[in-house]
């Protein structure tokens, strides 16, 4: 898995946020699982959420089982168990959280354009499938 810590992403205002791109060695297009939130892409599911954690863990022990969990975080895809099957998982901090300046404003009209942006940003990069009819 190749793994791009802190990629720009630009918006349309001009702010840029920042995202964890986690994507097959080999290349080629591939399908995005994407997510954009304030929760810290870089913290790590069982350190930031434990009680969360153990409980997950507990109950669906499959969902923690063939990963080291490294990557794993609050709300998000493991990309250890997706990027194998031919994803690329992205991983926006929203404005204001994590390593994206700006002023966070969950559920805003700004956040929700700059989810828009991010999916555009996303689809027109060299591993993204973007168009569902272009082959991989």
């Amino acid at each position: 898995m190749q793994v791009e810590w802190d990629v720009p992403v630009p918006m349309s205002d001009g702010a840029v946020l920042r995202a964890d791109v986690f994507r097959p060695v080999k290349a080629g297009t591939y399908p995005v699982l994407m997510t954009l939130g304030p929760y810290g892409k870089g913290l790590a599911f069982q350190e930031g959420f434990a009680g969360m954690w153990q409980r997950l863990a507990t109950a669906y022990p499959d969902a923690v089982a063939g990963t080291s969990n490294q990557y794993q975080v609050w709300e998000t895809v493991d990309p250890e168990k997706w990027v194998p099957d031919g994803y690329v998982c992205v991983r926006v901090d929203s404005r204001g959280a994590g390593r994206s300046a700006g002023l966070l404003d969950m559920f805003s009209p700004q956040e929700t354009q700059d989810y828009y942006d991010a999916i555009e940003w996303a689809g027109t990069q060299d591993w993204s499938r973007g168009d569902p009819s272009r082959s991989g």
